[in-house]
């Protein structure tokens, strides 16, 4: 939890940011089967996890998701 405190302002942030991510990863896994690649990327983190939500909290702690708010 403190290297995901590090890359994000709160925890709000953290939470908003891997909710959207995990929803990503979940659209590019469900559209793979389809050949359409280029709307969504892949997972950044090698990870074990089947888990969406835990390979995006992943990549917010390893610093390779950025966000700003509008």
């Amino acid at each position: 939890m403190d290297q995901l405190l590090n890359n994000v302002d709160s925890n709000y942030a953290s939470v908003l940011v891997a909710a959207k991510r995990a929803r990503q990863i979940n659209a590019y896994y469900h559209n793979l089967g389809e050949g359409a690649f280029d709307e969504f990327p892949p997972p950044m983190v090698e990870t074990a996890s089947k888990n969406y939500l835990t390979i995006a909290l992943e990549e917010v702690a390893a610093g390779k998701i950025t966000y700003r708010y509008r």
